[in-house]
């Protein structure tokens, strides 16, 4: 043929027929006729064929040609009727050819494509009539196919054809009617030749295997749609499929691989069909499905089982002879896995064969050395994994424990492609969806398996480290599979509504455990609880194995106090422990079940009662048994445990035995045979024969089967019954005795837990994992150069940052951002403007400081201790002024900005000369003093040298870099920090501006101190509805800093308007603290005098608007004395007295915000500000205004008092308002001394206008008589005594300020004199009055005699007298015994003015008043008044 169509043919050889439409009928026939002519050109080409047809026209024709004569003449006939044609009249004579042992290989070639030609052309198709028969002949056709061999190319030709037949005859659409029996023969056949390409060209075994492939892709494709029409569920599934498995594992791979001659032309099924369990019916017959699927996949697996052949040695490779074999077969197996899928599960003898036979192959190839095996078995483990691990429970737990944990950590001195090939598939693991939680829940939480999940999680850090720089493919694929698992934990956050935290599941008693089933372990709310629970009993239970395995006695009684074994041991119990707890020593097992005592009897019987062996031959479950423990060396010990045993094994499967002595005996006769055929020192071995003479008469006096006995004995010689426990080895870890007891264990073992996309035990394994995972990532990040790897270390970080805030595991994210923290080079005790050269090309430590803020900012919440770390990265970018601008001001600063304000607020540092270094931080300080050092440090700073280029491109690419920080963001949102963590941040910035730094000068210690104490003010601002949450470590900074500063400086000028700042704007939020918020002002008043000094402007200023903002909210008595306090400071001083006072003023003015509980406050502070003569005497009038106006508020309060609730309240409301009033007087009174004659009038005046203007209030008797006392007395005498003493020049109208107190004494007295007549010390008053006014009267200035004050006097006493007259208490009277209120009266006026009687009484009211008083016989004065006796004086 030519090399065009052979090409044609390759290329066509795995698609689809190549024409998409059917041809019409004449097409057809045209188209058979064109092969029909094909083949008989080929054939007259052959000198045979030729000479027979030309010389001897009578010799017969030839059959073959005949054949295709008479098709080409009917062919032309039956134009559109092909559906209805029998496609055997047209195929047959190809066929015909293809089996004819005459023809070459050419023709036989022609005839094989004329085949492929028609089953191309879909003219076959399930409709066609008869097609069952014409594939059926087709395929028993090339199956066995015969022809002569010329010449190796035709040879290979005609078996390319012969594959590309088959596979056309698999996927042509009436392929469904093929029975089980030729899908098997078109398989052998294919396999066959794939054999017998080894010794031909490259291109026949690519296409032989690629046509294999496509067969078997084909094949199991149907899986999926395929009933299992003949293999339902039966209890002897898995007998059927061992039986098989031992029929046909040998003879056709084994020849075929190893004795086929190269010469075969035949290709039939050789054992094939006579081997298989299928034959016992006609299920081979049947259209092809589940049968043949069966006997294929067993095939597949049959090809791995060349290994058991070879024999094994301590430094055995298994695959090391030839790795062809084992990759094609699991290639193919791959395929089939890979499209069957899930749907292997519905048909038990296809899992059969996967649990049992293909798991056990793949265990022993996963040790191969070749990395290539182990790739493709780790792929099968995968899709296996992927589609039927709910099946494959305890093999996937094999295969991972024993096989990739153990390569990938290199226990078996593999080499390192077979490290990086197991690492790879375990990574590939990690990257399913739910594979970690399916682990997790399935092994680690089940008392019986292994931690799967630890090992793996401590493999991947381990693995992660890397033993020399630079980092290793396996370094960084155990890193991938550390970022693979909690990233996939990351993204399940949230996922499902229950609580990840484990509730408390201490027990309180023993309840039996050990084979506990789930309610419903498809429903998270019912297995998510379980295994939870199961884990605790597990972590305890494996305390418990390590006190057994030190000593069994007391590991049981610690084992009881754990309430894991009943408080009176119980032979069953024990025995679960024994069969169903991990890590147990084998050997203490053995030598407690075969003591003698009495209890441990119990035990031993108890437990083998543990095992199912019903439907289990003797020597495997002899296997199965002695897994579980070290047989004991002493006989009398082997013989109770195999009486237990064999007690057991009768009672379950009594079908050939005739009693449990027959069972014993067989026993003990099967564990001599090991003995015997598996001991190196043993010489002699048993034979067959030897062995069933030996067990002889034993099955209660009569023979076992012989058949029964050789079976025993050739299981035994091919598979050791091992009586060690494992020790690690690889082959006693895999042994088929040990593979035995996984498979029947996997019968009985909980079903597989299914996870769906829920977060349920991601909360435990996250504690597991990140710890080793934290520090894993740290160190590959320590260690890596390249940008990938590096960016996969951020991002676990970053994961696993989110996991812990999720899952409040605040430790672990301070350890998090402690390992972060050192990669930023931000920590270097010596980071200083030069090492922002080093910083912005260091793509590591930019990265890192990015992260450490983005976690900062993200998950701050969490954070604790890892504050500290954090701030210390902040305060070195401070003092290299890399930081934003407005870093520390908080989200409302503008809102209350004014101009007066803003000369006490910091300078923004974001200005262009805030990008270019300089020496020192831009810094600002108020008062005097403060201006004065920085002139002085000004004036010695040398000029600050220029930037390079470099420097500046450095700096601006490190500026970029804070800039994506987002460092300002951390605190601005510091509001939605939790209360823990945000305490925290406080602690830190007060333990950062207390700490001084090594290597920095006092200097830079201050400006650190400044810039804490500045964020640690803006998030006392953020967060003032916590404020109580960080007030106490606030004010404690604040205090000691005020305390501890004796010179102005900027520390403790932010310290101190950082105060006032914070009362500014928390007191209209938080009335409750209103009292603690102002009580921290006292510290104002504790600073320094210097300090003081320096910034008591701006503080006034900033009170002021602390008060006119919030003088609602301030009420307590407390509150205001310390704003009070603070404004009285002022009155004196020369810049802030004018704050100070305006302050007071608002306070005051019409009583805006005057209250009873800063009134005698208020009062105190304007009598300074009068008294003060910093300002000018205006100030000092307006002062005593506002004292005097105040009265207009106690007359409001008192008659708000009958409003009080309680007549007790009222009289208290009462009494505190008068001694206001007293206190109010008091205040004026020491004014009215003052040497400035406008205000000591004013003040006198002022004094007469509330002594007198008090009509809404009642002031009682008592106060009146005290206030004459102690204010208007002390006063005229105060001022008599600075006339008489000072000199003109300091009281200049001393005159005039006496006329008006002699006024305010008159007025004040007939003001009162209604209330204070009625009182016993009326008379001493009314006497002390009359004694003043003498007094005045005899005063000189100059030794004259005042004109004024002689005038006046009289006129006052006259109008009392009067006064006194008309209300009636002066009178004539005449008592007894002393002299009266009258006589006194009259004795002190004569010496005033003796003219006054007669003027106030004439002679005829005298004479009637005396006579109508001396009938009465009664006094003017009340009871008890006190008289002046007649030798006292009466002058003052």
């Amino acid at each position: 043929m030519s090399s065009q169509n052979s090409q044609k043919e390759v290329n066509g050889f795995f698609g689809k027929p190549n024409c998409p439409l059917k041809p019409s009928g004449g097409a057809l026939a045209c188209m058979v006729n064109s092969e029909i002519g094909a083949v008989l050109a080929v054939m007259r080409r052959n000198v045979r064929w030729g000479v027979q047809y030309a010389n001897d026209d009578d010799q017969i024709e030839h059959s073959l040609i005949v054949s295709f004569k008479e098709l080409r003449k009917k062919i032309f006939s039956w134009h559109n009727q092909w559906h209805s044609i029998d496609p055997v009249m047209y195929i047959q004579p190809f066929l015909d050819v293809i089996k004819s042992d005459e023809t070459g290989a050419p023709i036989t070639g022609v005839a094989l494509s004329a085949v492929y030609k028609i089953l191309n052309l879909e003219i076959l198709d399930s409709k066609t009539l008869n097609v069952d028969n014409a594939l059926h002949l087709i395929v028993d056709a090339v199956t066995s196919c015969r022809f002569e061999v010329t010449d190796p190319a035709s040879e290979e030709v005609v078996l390319m054809k012969i594959l590309q037949v088959l596979l056309a005859c698999m996927k042509n659409k009436a392929s469904v009617s093929l029975n089980n029996q030729h899908v098997c023969s078109i398989v052998n056949t294919c396999f066959r030749i794939v054999h017998q390409a080894s010794s031909k060209s490259e291109l026949l075994q690519r296409i032989s295997r690629h046509t294999m492939h496509e067969l078997v892709r084909c094949i199991f494709s149907h899986l999926p749609n395929v009933e299992d029409r003949c293999h339902r569920p039966s209890p002897n599934t898995e007998n059927e499929v061992a039986t098989q498995s031992q029929t046909l594992e040998v003879e056709p791979h084994v020849n075929g691989y190893v004795s086929a001659e190269a010469d075969h032309k035949t290709y039939e099924i050789v054992d094939l069909k006579d081997s298989t369990s299928y034959n016992a019916d006609s299920s081979m017959m049947d259209p092809y499905g589940v049968p043949a699927m069966v006997e294929i996949f067993h095939f597949l697996c049959s090809l791995l089982n060349v290994i058991k052949d070879i024999e094994v040695g301590p430094s055995f490779n298994p695959i090391a002879y030839h790795e062809d074999v084992p990759l094609f077969a699991l290639g193919l197996i791959n395929a089939a896995i890979e499209l069957g899928g899930a749907s292997f599960e519905n048909h038990p003898k296809l899992l059969a064969l996967i649990q049992e036979e293909l798991f056990y192959n793949l265990m022993q190839f996963g040790l191969s050395m070749s990395p290539l095996i182990l790739s493709t078995v780790c792929s099968i483990v995968l899709n296996l994994y992927h589609h039927l691990r709910t099946k494959l429970k305890l093999q996937i737990e094999a295969f991972i424990s024993s096989v990739l944990l153990r390569v990938a950590e290199s226990k078996y001195g593999g080499s390192y492609q077979q490290q990086e090939v197991a690492m790879e598939a375990l990574v590939d693991l990690c990257r399913q969806p739910m594979f970690v939680t399916e682990l997790y829940a399935n092994y680690d939480c089940d008392i019986s398996c292994s931690n799967v999940f630890e090992g793996l999680a401590n493999l991947l850090s381990k693995s992660a480290f890397p033993v020399n720089s630079p980092l290793s493919a396996i370094n960084t694929l155990a890193l991938d599979g550390l970022i693979a698992l909690v990233q996939g934990m990351a993204e399940r956050i949230g996922h499902d509504s229950s609580s990840s935290a484990e509730s408390s599941l201490e027990l309180e008693e023993y309840k039996p455990f050990w084979t506990a089933k789930c309610n419903d372990y498809g429903e998270p709310l019912q297995w998510v609880p379980f295994v939870h629970n199961m884990k605790h009993i597990k972590k305890k239970l494996m305390i418990g194995v390590d006190h057994f395995n030190r000593d069994p006695k007391k590991g049981l009684e610690f084992l009881k106090g754990l309430h894991l074994l009943p408080g009176k041991l119980d032979a069953i119990s024990v025995a679960n422990f024994f069969r169903y707890t991990t890590g147990l020593d084998k050997n203490l097992v053995g030598d407690f079940l075969g003591s003698h005592d009495e209890f441990c009897i119990e035990v031993l019987h108890a437990f083998a009662r543990t095992f199912d062996f019903r439907s289990i031959n003797l020597d495997t479950a002899l296997r199965i048994f002695l897994e579980t423990f070290r047989l004991p060396g002493e006989s009398q010990k082997i013989q109770r445990v195999l009486e237990a045993f064999a007690e057991s094994y009768f009672e379950q499967s009594p079908h050939i035995l005739a009693n449990k002595d027959a069972a014993l005996l067989l026993s003990y006769s099967i564990i001599m045979l090991n003995t015997d055929q598996h001991n190196a020192q043993v010489k002699k071995k048993m034979s067959e024969e030897d062995f069933i003479r030996n067990n002889r008469k034993i099955n209660g006096g009569n023979d076992l089967p012989r058949d029964f006995l050789s079976e025993l004995y050739h299981s035994i010689c091919e598979n050791e019954i091992r009586m060690v426990p494992d020790q690690g080895v690889s082959v006693a870890a895999l042994s088929r005795s040990h593979w035995i007891g996984l498979t029947h264990k996997a019968k009985q073992t909980s079903p597989f837990i299914v996870s769906d996309s829920g977060s349920h035990l991601d909360y435990d394994m996250f504690a597991i994992l990140s710890g080793p995972t934290i520090a894993a990532i740290s160190v590959v990040f320590d260690h890596a150069e390249q940008e990938e790897v590096l960016q996969s270390c951020i991002d676990g970080f970053l994961a696993i940052a989110k996991l812990s805030a999720s899952y409040n595991l605040g430790e672990v994210l301070d350890d998090l951002v402690v390992s972060l923290c050192k990669f930023t080079t931000l920590l270097r005790p010596y980071f200083s403007e030069k090492s922002i050269l080093y910083f912005a090309d260091d793509m590591k430590a930019k990265m890192a400081t990015v992260a450490v803020f983005t976690i900062a900012n993200r998950y701050g919440d969490h954070i604790r201790s890892g504050w500290r770390n954090v701030l210390d990265c902040i305060l070195s970018l401070q003092k290299i002024g890399l930081l934003p601008s407005r870093l520390a001001s908080d989200a409302t600063d503008d809102v209350e900005s004014s101009p007066d304000r803003d000369q006490v607020k910091t300078l923004s540092t974001n200005s262009p000369a805030s990008q270019v270094p300089a020496t020192t931080p831009a810094r600002k300080s108020s008062g005097i003093m403060g201006r004065f050092s920085l002139l002085l440090s000004l004036e010695a700073e040398e000029p600050a040298p220029q930037p390079s280029e470099e420097q500046l491109a450095a700096r601006q690419r490190t500026l970029q870099t804070i800039q994506n920080c987002h460092i300002d963001s951390i605190f601005a949102d510091s509001k939605f920090l939790q209360a823990e963590s945000l305490s925290q941040l406080v602690r830190a910035l007060v333990a950062a501006a207390q700490r001084p730094h090594k290597g920095n000068n006092s200097l830079e210690d201050e400006d650190t101190s400044v810039f804490c104490l500045e964020l640690l003010i803006a998030i006392t601002l953020n967060n003032r509805d916590r404020i109580m949450l960080l007030w106490q470590n606030v004010y404690e900074h604040i205090a000691s800093v005020v305390q501890s500063t004796v010179m102005p400086c900027t520390l403790v000028e932010k310290a101190v308007f950082g105060l006032l700042r914070i009362c500014q704007r928390l007191l209209p939020y938080k009335e409750n603290l209103t009292d603690e918020l102002l009580k921290s002002l006292q510290l104002v008043l504790k600073l320094d005098a210097r300090v003081a000094d320096a910034y008591c402007e701006q503080i006034t200023q900033e009170v002021m608007h602390l008060v006119k903002a919030n003088a609602m909210q301030i009420r307590s008595h407390m509150g205001w004395r310390t704003i009070i306090s603070l404004l009285s400071i002022t009155a004196r001083h020369p810049e802030a007295s004018e704050a100070g006072f305006e302050t007071l003023s608002y306070i005051m003015s019409e009583g805006a915000h005057l209250s009873p509980a800063n009134y005698v406050l208020c009062l105190n502070a304007a009598r300074q500000f009068a008294e003060s003569r910093v300002g000018f005497v205006d100030r000092s009038v307006k002062s005593l205004d506002l004292m005097a106006g105040s009265i207009v508020c106690l007359v409001r309060w008192f008659y708000q008092t009958k409003e009080a609730a309680g007549e007790e309240a009222a009289i208290k409301m009462s009494q505190d308002i008068v001694e206001m009033w007293m206190r109010l007087v008091q205040g004026l009174r020491k004014v009215c001394l003052d040497q400035r004659e406008e205000v000591r009038n004013h003040a006198i005046l002022l004094l007469q206008r509330c002594l007198t203007g008090v009509e809404g209030i009642r002031i009682p008797t008592e106060m009146w008589l005290q206030c004459f006392d102690l204010v208007i007395f002390t006063l005229l005498e105060e001022l008599l005594e600075l006339a008489q003493q000072n000199s003109p020049k300091d009281y200049r109208s001393v005159e005039g300020s006496i006329v008006l107190s002699l006024k305010l004494l008159s007025k004040a007295f007939l003001q009162s004199l209604l209330d204070i007549s009625k009182s016993s010390s009326f008379c001493q008053v009314w006497l002390n009055v009359l004694s003043c006014m003498e007094g005045y009267m005899k005063m000189r200035f100059k030794g004259k005699k005042s004109e004024k004050i002689h005038e006046l006097v009289p006129e006052l006493l006259k109008n009392t007298l009067l006064v006194m007259k008309t209300s009636g208490i002066l009178v004539p009277s005449d008592p007894i015994g002393g002299d009266s209120f009258w006589q006194l009266t009259w004795l002190h006026v004569n010496n005033i003015a003796p003219s006054l009687q007669l003027e106030v009484f004439s002679s005829e009211e005298l004479e009637k008043m005396q006579e109508k008083n001396a009938k009465a016989g009664c006094s003017p004065l009340p009871d008890g008044s006190v008289l002046v006796r007649p030798n006292e004086t009466t002058t003052a």
